[in-house]
C-alpha cells in the first residue's frame, strides 16, 4: 500500500481560530496512520514517499452541504435541467473533477431533475445512480442525495420535480422519493405566492414524523419567510439557503435543532451577474436595485443564527443556482463577510457539514481516520482566501 509523510504542515480543522503549526501526517493507503509536531514524529519505516509541506496549512477535506451534481450552474441554469438525461451525466463527471479539484470530498445533492437514467434504466432524481455508481470511488467526492424536489404544483417550473397539491400528496411524495432510494427528503417551501408557505406546519410536520421514523432526514429550501417560519416550526432538521430569517424563525430553528445551510454566495454572483450578462430569471422578481437589500438580510439571517447557536453549514447552490462546482471557497469568504470568524466559517464548510449529513467522518482529520484532507497555500484562518489556493488533495 501507498504511504507517504507530509511533513512542516500547518493545521487548520475547524476548531478554533489558532493554527498548529509544525505538523506531520503519515498516510497509509487512505487512512491517516498518526498526526505528530514535525521533529517528533516515529520512525515511518522504508519506502515512505516524503511530501515536503512547508508553507501549506492542512484542512479537512471540504463538505458542499447544497450542491446539484447533475446540473451546470449559470445564469440558465432552470433551463439545463431540462437536458436530456446523457448531458447531464456528462455534467456530473465534469462537476466531479472540478469539486475534487477544488478540496470537496463530501457532497450533499439537494435535488436532480427526474429523468430515465440511461445507465440503470430507473426513473428518478438522476443523482441517485449518480451516488451508486460513484461510491467506493476515491476520485469522486462521497454523495448523500435527496432524490428530486417536491413542491406545491406552481412553485418551480413544471416538470422539474415533484408537484403536489396538499399535505396528503407531500407525505406521499415524500415517502416516494425514500423509496426511491433517496437519503433524505427536500421540500420546497417558497410556493407560488411568495407571501405565504405552501405547506403548514402540520403537513410539514407530518413528513418529518414519517420521515423520522424511516431513520430518513429532511430538508427545506426556505428562500422567504413565510417558508422558513413554516419549516422551524415543524422541526425540519435543516432550511436551505435561509435568505430571510428573524429572530422568532431562529430562535424556533434553535429550540428544535434546525441547522442552517447558507449559499449567500449566490447573491454575491446575481451582483456580477448584473455588470456581465442579463440578471437571470429566477432573480428578476427582487429586481436590480433590491439584491444590495436581499444581500443584507441573508448576512443579518447568518448573524443571527450564529448568535443563536444554530448550526451552520456551507454550499454552493451549484447546478441549482449560478455558481460552479469548484467555488465552495467563495461561499466560505461570504460568511466571513457576514460576520463569521474564518475558523467558524471554516467548520461550516467541513465538520459541521459532517454533523449535517450524520457522518462523523466527514469534514475531519483524526488520527485513523481518512485520509482525505487539503493543502492550501497560506493561513486560511487569518485570510479566507487561502481556500482558492489549493495545492495539493489527498
Amino acid at each position: 500500500m501507498a504511504r507517504t509523510l507530509y511533513r512542516d504542515a500547518a493545521l487548520a480543522d475547524g476548531t478554533g481560530p489558532r493554527l498548529r503549526l509544525g505538523v506531520s501526517l503519515l498516510v497509509d493507503d487512505d487512512r491517516i496512520e498518526w498526526i505528530r509536531p514535525t521533529g517528533d514524529e516515529p520512525d515511518p519505516g522504508p519506502d515512505v514517499e516524503v511530501v515536503d509541506a512547508s508553507g501549506c496549512t492542512v484542512v479537512p477535506g471540504l463538505v458542499d452541504s447544497h450542491s446539484h451534481l447533475t446540473m451546470p450552474g449559470g445564469a440558465h441554469w432552470i433551463d439545463r435541467g431540462f437536458d436530456p438525461a446523457d448531458r447531464l451525466l456528462r455534467v456530473a463527471e465534469d462537476n466531479a473533477r472540478l469539486q475534487r479539484a477544488a478540496g470537496v470530498r463530501w457532497a450533499r445533492d439537494v435535488g436532480s431533475p427526474v429523468k430515465t437514467d440511461p445507465v440503470d434504466g430507473r426513473t428518478r432524481g438522476l443523482a441517485l445512480g449518480v451516488r451508486d455508481r460513484w461510491a467506493g470511488h476515491r476520485e469522486y467526492p462521497y454523495v448523500r442525495a435527496a432524490g428530486t424536489w417536491i413542491a406545491r404544483a406552481g412553485g418551480l417550473p413544471s416538470g422539474l420535480g415533484v408537484e403536489v397539491s396538499d399535505g396528503d400528496g407531500l407525505l406521499r411524495a415524500a415517502m416516494g422519493q425514500l423509496d426511491d432510494g433517496a437519503d433524505f427528503v427536500k421540500l420546497y417551501l417558497d410556493g407560488p405566492d411568495r407571501e405565504t408557505s405552501p405547506f403548514t406546519v402540520g403537513e410539514v410536520r407530518a413528513v418529518v414524523d414519517a420521515a423520522h421514523r424511516r431513520g430518513a432526514r429532511v430538508t427545506a429550501h426556505s428562500g422567504m419567510l413565510p417558508g422558513a417560519r413554516i419549516g422551524a416550526e415543524a422541526g425540519v432538521d435543516s432550511l436551505e439557503h435561509g435568505f430571510q430569517l428573524d429572530a422568532d424563525v431562529v430562535a424556533a430553528m434553535a429550540a428544535n435543532g434546525v441547522a442552517m445551510v447558507s449559499t449567500l454566495a449566490v447573491l454575491e454572483s446575481w451582483r456580477s451577474f448584473a455588470s456581465t450578462t442579463a440578471l437571470p430569471r429566477f432573480a428578476e422578481p427582487a429586481g436590480r436595485s433590491q439584491i444590495a437589500a436581499r444581500r443584507e438580510w441573508a448576512h443579518e439571517s447568518v448573524r443571527l443564527a450564529a448568535r443563536a447557536g444554530v448550526l451552520i453549514a456551507a454550499g454552493t447552490d451549484f447546478g441549482g443556482g449560478s455558481l460552479r462546482a469548484n467555488q465552495l471557497a467563495w461561499e466560505i469568504e461570504c460568511l466571513v463577510t457576514a460576520g463569521l470568524e474564518p475558523w467558524q466559517a471554516l467548520a461550516a464548510a467541513t465538520r459541521n457539514g459532517g454533523v449535517l449529513l450524520g457522518e462523523p467522518e466527514a469534514g475531519v482529520i483524526r488520527e485513523g481516520g481518512p485520509a482525505d484532507f487539503v493543502l492550501v497555500h497560506g493561513d486560511p484562518l487569518s485570510d479566507p482566501a487561502a481556500m482558492w489556493r489549493v495545492w495539493l488533495v489527498h
